[in-house]
């Protein structure tokens, strides 16, 4: 069983910055790749970065040179570094192992944590 806690979302005005954080217990959180998703109100839940065992990161284009994605295998952390901040990312922010697209429905009922809210004003 896997706990997924996240933190540190908040209110910031465009180009500000945030740092995400996500705690994980109930695994071997360091054998595995990890990710972060998003999902904004009336939109589906969506891969925005991730970073593999060996710590190569992966981000999707609308993201991309904004944010940054590292984990702290010795505090099984896993963090989420935005900068720039836009009123599109303006989202719930959550944490989960690494899943492609393709392998959604295979995850969508997952225990998923609450997600921490991100939300930028204009």
């Amino acid at each position: 069983q896997v706990q997924l806690v996240e933190s540190g979302g908040g209110l910031v005005q465009a180009g500000g910055s945030l740092k995400l954080s996500c705690i994980v217990t109930g695994c071997n959180f360091g054998a595995n790749a990890w990710a972060w998703y998003r999902q904004a109100p009336g939109k589906q839940r969506a891969l925005v970065a991730g970073i593999t065992e060996s710590g190569s990161t992966h981000y999707v284009d609308s993201v991309k040179g904004r944010l940054t994605v590292s984990r702290d295998n010795r505090k099984n952390t896993l963090h989420l570094q935005i900068s720039s901040l836009k009123p599109e990312d303006s989202a719930t922010y959550y944490c989960h192992f690494y899943f492609e697209e393709f392998e959604w429905d295979v995850h969508k009922n997952d225990d998923w944590g609450q997600g921490t809210q991100v939300s930028v004003s204009s």
